[in-house]
């Protein structure tokens, strides 16, 4: 079954002076490790860009819009462009992966909650085999619960949807 790599939104935006998204120096060791194993085994790689209307973080062509420097795209990967928290929704991410006949995805990246929980389940829901990183997602606390809290739930709550595994225990081997 061939694997991808799945990189949502780690963006330059997420990683603002005095609003960094949490554990945010591991969460890139994390994405580079996992990013330089999948290169090793030629495991296509797609980075998802989130476009953001004009004030956000994100918003588009600016450079808190750029994917972040330490984990950036070859040119032989795909970037794929969305303006809501699924992956697949109005996106030629479906097209792309069948194309290169990638049956299972290894999903990584921002926003726990958001981005990545709604990318997972899509995905599942669209019957491709799913792994989550549980090491390798984040998020910011909110005004209730803290990022750790979030992450741990959303690593529980995702079994249903996914393989959770830490980045250290996911191969992509060919």
């Amino acid at each position: 079954m061939k694997k991808a790599l799945l990189v949502i939104d780690v963006q330059n935006g997420m990683f603002q002076e005095g609003n960094v998204v949490y554990k945010g120096d591991r969460l890139l060791q994390n994405l580079k490790n996992l990013i330089t194993q999948a290169r090793s085994n030629k495991t296509p790689i797609f980075y998802i860009q989130h476009n953001a209307p004009a004030g956000k973080p994100l918003e588009y062509g600016t450079n808190g819009w750029e994917i972040h420097p330490e984990i950036f795209p070859n040119t032989q990967d795909v970037i794929i462009q969305k303006t809501t928290p699924d992956s697949f929704f109005n996106t030629t991410l479906d097209e792309e992966l069948k194309k290169q006949g990638i049956e299972h995805l290894v999903i990584a990246g921002i926003q726990t909650e958001a981005c990545v929980d709604t990318t997972c389940r899509r995905a599942f829901s669209m019957e491709y085999k799913v792994t989550l990183a549980s090491d390798t997602h984040s998020t910011w606390d909110s005004q209730d619960i803290t990022a750790q809290q979030i992450i741990n739930h959303h690593n529980g709550v995702l079994r249903w949807f996914a393989e959770v595994h830490p980045s250290k225990d996911i191969a992509f081997i060919r």
